[in-house]
């Protein structure tokens, strides 16, 4: 069985200057996530796509084998799945290289280590057995039936009849709530192609502790602060 992993790591950022190269521990971030693709025990290839030289130096040296990401799949407004198919398409057509599954480790998310990677594959194989086609990772928000959503501008809206607002006992519409963490995508690699997405027709989510997505200066003293105590 070949998986593969696709770990996305441009070089420009936004919100933090240089991202996947800023010191986690004395540890650029992108190695967290290269680290834990090469100590997993289902993970067979690990690839980096990014267009920064810096960058792809770097995933080298910690043992990644580096796909140069044309500009065009390097803007801001760029999706993360053309840059996984491009990874793909690459590896097919100079390697001759068909993985049977693949995985996006987005790297942002250190946290998330082999021993995580491994067991939501676990997890993701005897769902797969139950007919659910990709796996992704995601913290629970709690049990409702009383679901609002709050808008960009501030609006409110009801997903539920609240007018006649029925106590939970008397109905079944029950939900869990769940945000996706970013920590781990897969699905089989035939599927990627046919929904042109990293998540399939019927995913299976592996419900875990919320795992912090670095976006600011202060999730990364958050981050560090836990590597700290768990080392």
């Amino acid at each position: 069985m070949e998986i593969l992993a696709i770990i996305p790591a441009r070089g420009g950022s936004k919100g933090i200057k240089r991202k996947n190269l800023r010191p986690i521990c004395s540890k650029p971030l992108v190695a967290y996530s290269i680290e834990a693709a090469l100590n997993s025990k289902y993970i067979t290839k690990t690839v980096v796509s990014t267009e920064d030289e810096e960058i792809a130096q770097v995933s080298q040296s910690f043992g990644a084998q580096v796909i140069k990401r044309p500009m065009e799949l390097a803007r801001d407004e760029t999706k993360t799945i053309p840059v996984m198919i491009h990874a793909a398409k690459f590896l097919k057509d100079t390697q001759g290289y068909k993985p049977d599954y693949v995985v996006l480790l987005q790297p942002t998310c250190p946290l998330r280590d082999s021993k995580y990677i491994d067991s939501a594959f676990e997890f993701y194989f005897q769902r797969e057995k139950e007919g659910y086609d990709s796996c992704f990772s995601a913290f629970s928000l709690g049990t409702t039936h009383a679901k609002w959503k709050i808008l960009h501008d501030g609006k409110a809206l009801g997903l539920y009849d609240y007018r006649t607002r029925p106590r939970r006992q008397d109905t079944d519409e029950h939900y869990q709530m769940v945000c996706e963490n970013g920590a781990f995508y897969a699905l089989k690699y035939d599927t990627m192609f046919e929904a042109g997405d990293f998540i399939g027709y019927n995913p299976a989510i592996y419900l875990t502790p919320r795992v912090i997505d670095i976006d600011t200066e202060e999730d990364i003293l958050c981050i560090e602060k836990q590597l700290t105590e768990k080392n």
